[in-house]
């Protein structure tokens, strides 16, 4: 494996080749360059001057797509002093990450030398992948840049991310777009100022309004666009015309502002869920499809509202659980886009099912309860005796077999003695739990004899 890891000096910012997307031919070089995210990369902001000093210290880079992550790191990995490895989540195994590892135990330890190691889209490397970089983090051989558009809090280990400074980077605003697609408008070198292109300004405001705050999203539409823009002048001096029309003709379909990753993606899919546990069929399946139709994972929505199923509708609809449990299977047989229709119909079905959250407030409480008094030993009458000397114990004395009572319910206490009747579960009058509620109140005057 090569010493700069899965990616070599090649990938390493430089002449781009020919073909190379405007994307990655126009990324910048260094923070003057850079545009956006003044709030951590302003002139004194302590990440600037910790990149310009060679000074960094591990970090986690977490904002949306286009926003600036893998910039940086190759601006870092030019400016840097320290041995510079970047990993590649689908590239990268254990053994190779050992490697690595082992390789900066080494250059420390003889040359005196840290190494930077890149890790680009860190939520995608599973716990044992993360846990190998672990070590040489504590140990001060490796520090670490982690980029991700995941919540660093769900997708990271606990151990790195305590280890880690996380830096916040925020969509791009439309001004910010649009100065990014000027200057490579200009950009001779690089870009596409040798095709003199004449771009209409409402064309870029349109371009900067479609990104969404992603800035290779603005590239590529640019590039799509000067690509089919008609020739226009005198031989020689042909210039390339882009008005609004030739843009709004290369975007396939609207840009939904959905980033899969920052605060927009808990938001919308906060919405969802609120709309559902309101009865909100409409405004469910609107929320649905904007996650789905910007590309989320079909899964991770099948897994909310299968959470909401129990947490949010409960014992008054048991049905809306199994329903929610279909919807995940049919997506994982059948795959998308045929998938979303199981989907909404589970939405649908989850948000017009009768509402109660009596299950999880029950739980809710009983983990309390669990938690925070001291452990009781389980009352002998509900343990077990499958040996002598647990009998002589008295292990399971007392215990009274439910099936053989009149009523199918004993008169015997299953809470240990300092819980005695408390009442975890309150069903509601909703739907099912009122059924619940009537059986629950049949049970408790058997056991009294009332």
């Amino acid at each position: 494996m090569d010493s700069r890891g899965l990616f070599t000096e090649s990938d390493a910012p430089g002449t781009p080749s020919a073909g190379t997307p405007l994307a990655e031919r126009v990324r910048p070089r260094s923070l003057d360059d850079f545009i956006g995210q003044e709030e951590i990369l302003g002139a004194g902001k302590p990440l600037r001057e910790a990149i310009a000093r060679d000074l960094l210290q591990s970090i986690i880079l977490w904002g949306p797509p286009g926003t600036g992550k893998t910039t940086l790191a190759r601006i870092i990995a030019d400016m840097t002093q320290a041995r510079f490895v970047a990993f590649s989540a689908v590239m990268a195994g254990i053994k190779e990450i050992r490697d690595v590892m082992a390789a900066a135990e080494r250059t420390r330890r003889e040359m005196g030398r840290r190494t930077i190691v890149f890790i680009d889209e860190i939520h995608r490397f599973n716990k044992a992948q993360q846990d190998a970089f672990l070590p040489r983090v504590e140990a001060g051989d490796i520090v670490l840049i982690g980029a991700t558009t995941e919540n660093p809090s769900f997708e990271v280990n606990a151990a790195l991310l305590s280890r880690s400074r996380v830096f916040v980077l925020r969509a791009l605003t439309g001004d910010e777009i649009a100065g990014i697609v000027r200057r490579a408008l200009e950009d001779a070198d690089r870009g596409l100022g040798a095709m003199r292109v004449d771009m209409a300004p409402d064309a870029v405001d349109v371009i900067a309004r479609f990104a969404n705050g992603d800035a290779r999203t603005a590239l590529n539409l640019l590039e799509l666009a000067v690509a089919g823009a008609p020739q226009a002048g005198a031989a020689g001096l042909e210039r390339r015309v882009v008005d609004v029309a030739l843009v709004e003709q290369a975007m396939q379909r609207r840009a939904l502002l959905y980033d899969k990753s920052g605060e927009e993606h808990f938001n919308i899919m906060s919405a969802l869920h609120k709309s559902m546990r309101n009865s909100d069929a409409d405004a469910g399946l609107y929320w649905l499809a904007r996650m789905l139709e910007s590309g989320e994972d079909p899964l991770y929505v099948a897994r909310r509202l299968i959470r909401f199923a129990s947490e949010d509708v409960g014992n008054a609809d048991p049905q809306a659980l199994t329903v929610a449990v279909a919807a995940k299977d049919a997506v994982h047989f059948i795959g998308m886009p045929e998938g979303n229709t199981a989907l909404a119909q589970a939405v649908v079905y989850l948000a017009t099912a009768p509402k109660s959250n009596a299950v999880y407030r029950a739980y809710q409480a009983a983990a309390e309860d669990a938690t925070r008094d001291v452990a009781e030993p389980v009352p002998l009458h509900l343990r077990n005796a499958p040996t002598k000397l647990m009998k002589a114990l008295d292990y399971g004395k007392g215990y009274r077999y439910a099936h053989d009572e009149p009523e199918g319910v004993a008169d015997m206490d299953c809470l240990p003695p300092a819980l005695r009747g408390r009442a975890y579960y309150r069903p509601t009058g909703r739907g099912f739990e009122q059924e619940i509620a009537r059986r629950l109140a049949e049970w408790k005057r058997a056991k009294t004899g009332d």
